[in-house]
């Protein structure tokens, strides 16, 4: 993707055509104002990632443009001041209104060159920081060995090669937004921002200043769609945005470009819309509440995440995974898990998918004992544990315990193929068996899978 974007303000003609030759040479996209109305109008078409600024100037002078854009002591974008005429006392006043540094002229372009470095670093460190406040998943990529999820990554990689919008869907806790960030750092966009917005929060402020940004007079409030530039939005819980943000986000897809509340001029971004959802919007759609042309804006390349208890498979090595990761990134006891504790998770339905697993071990290692993990525990955390007294309501532990196997197993593949339309190839691989193995395991049940589909 492109660079940075620089935005220069200085009333001289050749330090501007010098500074754009030089920055645009280093990689960096670069705008140029020669008064401070010019600057004005050039920060309200295009948020800037950085500006330079000059600090005399005919008109409004730089001191008085910082403070316009300055909120106490803090400025949205770093600034750098230039002046041929400073003082201790103008540099510490630039300092006070947010300024990032100040530079004397005449410029030393090697000592610029590290300053504007160093400025989009700190911005880079800001950014990576409140995503990590935001808690940012432990993960880099989707877990999981299953088929399903291999899927699920290969599909992420095609398309992360595209431009086109992505909607996600899946059950809460399945992972959306790490396939989110997956798909951001497999594509050309990876160099830019992934800026990630749970669209239920924004019920509690106005979604269309938080998406879109806002003007008034000279401050101007950036919205999330203007943070992502060069990079991708990744909105959350998309079904819940309100029909009127919806509009604005159609415009946004079909026209690249919107106005910011209380604005007038068209703003032109950059920015891949990946929208996710545990929601069914086609029934939105039909309840009046989604907009169906933004529908199938968004739903051009769907991926559907499937549930833990679609790929169970896929639970060991999740939990292997959160056992080391807590014990090496949190600092909690290690501890192996027995076989039989090992089976009980993987029987678990798991209907937070992985957030309630990550969660549940997380658990285990902070409250458990010992150095290995029982099932006594595991059944007793989820719940699951039943005593002998429950045997009454439950006859078939009256059975033997291969009568009891037997009549388990029948069922159980009943489900499975009634469910699969009787493909011996999907029931195999949901229960996790080879498929010679299942033929055998028919026969001995005297089962047909022709019949039970029916």
């Amino acid at each position: 993707m492109s660079g940075e974007h620089i935005l220069i303000v200085d009333d001289e003609p050749d330090i501007c055509a010098l500074l754009r030759e030089i920055l645009e040479d280093e990689g960096y996209q670069v705008s140029v104002a020669e008064n401070a109305d010019a600057a004005r109008q050039a920060r309200r078409q295009r948020k800037p990632d950085l500006v330079l600024l000059d600090i005399w100037m005919p008109g409004t002078d730089g001191i008085s443009l910082l403070k316009e854009w300055s909120d106490g002591n803090r400025v949205a974008i770093p600034v750098i001041m230039m002046s041929g005429h400073g003082s201790v006392e103008t540099a510490v006043e630039a300092t006070r209104l947010g300024a990032f540094d100040f530079i004397e002229k005449p410029l030393s372009m090697a000592k610029l060159l590290v300053t504007v470095r160093r400025a989009l670093e700190n911005q880079l460190l800001h950014r990576e920081y409140r995503a990590l406040r935001s808690h940012v998943p432990a993960v880099e990529q989707p877990l999981g060995n299953s088929t399903a999820m291999q899927r699920v990554r290969d599909q992420a990689r095609r398309i992360a090669e595209h431009r086109t919008p992505v909607f996600i869907e899946g059950e809460s806790g399945t992972g959306k937004e790490v396939v989110a960030r997956f798909l951001h750092q497999n594509s050309a966009r990876a160099a830019g921002p992934f800026i990630s917005i749970g669209v239920a929060s924004l019920a509690r402020e106005n979604p269309d200043i938080a998406l879109f940004g806002a003007e008034d007079g000279a401050q101007i409030s950036y919205g999330s769609l203007e943070q992502a530039n060069g990079g991708s939005l990744f909105l959350k819980d998309i079904a819940d945005l309100d029909l009127s943000s919806q509009a604005r986000l159609l415009g946004v897809l079909e026209n690249s470009g919107f106005q910011r509340v209380g604005g007038r001029e068209q703003i032109t971004v950059d920015v891949r819309i990946i929208a996710a959802t545990r929601q069914d919007l086609v029934a939105r759609i039909q309840a009046g509440t989604f907009r169906d042309d933004l529908y199938y804006q968004l739903n051009i390349v769907p991926i559907r995440i499937p549930p833990l208890r679609e790929r169970r498979e896929d639970i060991a090595p999740l939990t292997d995974f959160y056992l080391r990761h807590f014990a090496e990134h949190d600092g909690l006891p290690a501890r192996s898990i027995s076989p039989d504790a090992r089976t009980a998770i993987a029987s678990y339905d798991w209907p937070g998918n992985v957030r309630e697993l990550t969660n549940f071990i997380q658990r285990l290692l902070i409250l458990g004992a010992g150095d290995t993990i029982t099932v006594d525990e595991v059944q007793g955390a989820l719940g699951t544990k039943r005593s002998l007294a429950d045997s009454a309501g439950h006859p078939e532990f009256e059975q033997s315990l291969r009568d009891a196997r037997h009549q388990f197993e029948k069922a159980y593949l009943e489900y499975q193929f009634g469910k699969l339309g009787g493909s011996v190839a999907k029931v195999a691989e949901r229960a996790g068996i080879e498929r010679t193995h299942l033929y055998r395991k028919l026969r001995s049940l005297g089962l047909d899978p022709k019949l039970i589909a029916r």
